[in-house]
């Protein structure tokens, strides 16, 4: 028997949460098969079988978080297992980017990472999923009181859940009859743990709390002189634009552990995409160098792709400016939040009527709603209000 664990998806992730099977136990699969899909905080990513081999057991199911190099498939080997080399040269889930990195193989009943007889690793920390880990933390629960149900004691969702109820009981039964009964939290619905795109963003936004300086200033933009038919989203982004040439350092990465920033001179825009599952921030690349028709084409794509989560990794990451389009739906004026390393990002408004003066006149113009956040440990007041003034700027032209 062969086990085969989690392989690691790249990016530096440490966990994948099963989305769906194409094998079951008993099937016969072939080296590069697909065996199943997994979701990470990038994409939805195919793992491929490393060897041929006769399907006996399937660690987790759909809904399931694992932690990359867990268990994930054993199986009866039928042939030998390719090399490393020849399998990563070999995998057209490789050759399309549709997996990255290693995937490695044990013999082991456990990869050592794994192995111990009980919930503490040795150097005495309690074993636990990630996102166990994380539940704990926020119920303020001590992992050490929770008895693991997983393998060799490891600690899952289900236990630190039961750990909570427990602890709630307990505090009922402890309460005596002339105080207040405690509310039963059951009454407010189940705990529902955030997966995928939800735990991604919580994890997204804690970063962005911890080690960003933020600051935001505001102002609207007079757009009376557009055609009806102007494309908002393709004039957002090319303003952004010509906010970067004005003002560089916003487009831009902060490095805080060496106090140092990198200046993009291509403009790679992140663009927040609402989906069912979460919030998704696919790419526009260079977008200084495309025209209006690409822009939108580019925005069609990616927005497709965010909804049926269809983008590959490579649509996902290494955004250099963000924007916010938000007043498609509702809302004048936000705080929106700099997501490291970028510096910067604009949210734009709904799009609205208001009375204005024009010189000793009263008029109802067009206006868009702004909102420019930054870093103030690397953007000063000054280069960030310069760039909300060219971008203003650019708004303002008729097309």
């Amino acid at each position: 028997m062969t086990r085969f664990n989690l392989p690691d998806l790249g990016e530096g992730l440490q966990e994948a949460e099963i989305v769906r099977w194409h094998v079951a136990v008993g099937d016969h699969v072939t080296v590069d098969q697909p065996m199943l899909a997994v979701e990470t905080a990038k994409a939805v990513v195919e793992v491929p079988a490393p060897r041929d081999g006769v399907i006996r057991a399937l660690y987790g199911n759909p809904g399931d978080t694992i932690a990359t190099g867990a268990p994930l498939v054993e199986f009866e080997a039928t042939a030998a297992p390719a090399t490393d080399e020849a399998a990563h040269a070999a995998s057209p889930a490789h050759a399309e980017g549709g997996v990255v990195g290693r995937m490695p193989v044990s013999d082991s009943a456990v990869p050592a990472a794994f192995a111990a007889p009980t919930a503490r690793s040795h150097g005495g920390r309690v074993r636990a999923v990630p996102a166990a880990r994380e539940l704990a933390r926020r119920l303020d629960i001590d992992l050490a009181t929770v008895s693991g149900s997983g393998r060799d004691g490891l600690v899952t969702l289900d236990d630190v859940l039961a750990a909570q109820k427990n602890a709630a009981s307990g505090t009922r039964l402890a309460a005596t009859s002339s105080m207040r009964p405690a509310p039963d939290p059951n009454d407010a619905g189940e705990i529902e743990v955030l997966r995928s795109l939800r735990r991604a963003m919580a994890q997204s936004m804690s970063l962005a709390r911890d080690n960003v300086m933020e600051c935001s200033v505001f102002d609207d933009a007079d757009v009376e002189g557009w055609h009806q038919a102007s494309d908002v989203t393709v004039r957002l982004l090319r303003a952004i634009a010509a906010g970067c040439r004005a003002e560089p350092g916003l487009n831009a990465w902060f490095d805080g552990s060496s106090q140092g920033r990198r200046i993009f001179h291509h403009i790679q825009v992140g663009i927040a995409v609402d989906t069912p599952d979460g919030l998704l921030v696919p790419v526009i690349r260079d977008v200084g160098s495309h025209d209006a028709a690409a822009l939108r084409a580019e925005v069609n794509r990616l927005k497709a792709g965010a909804r049926d989560r269809s983008l590959p990794a490579t649509d996902l990451r290494d955004f250099t400016f963000m924007l916010s389009n938000f007043g498609v739906l509702a809302g004048r004026y936000a705080t929106p939040v700099v997501v490291p390393p970028a510096v910067a990002i604009l949210g734009a408004g709904r799009l609205s009527r208001d009375v204005v003066a024009i010189g000793d006149q009263i008029a109802v113009h067009r206006r868009i709603p702004l909102s420019l956040s930054f870093d103030h440990r690397c953007v000063t007041g000054g280069e960030a209000v310069r760039f909300l003034a060219a971008v203003i700027q650019d708004l303002q032209l008729p097309s």
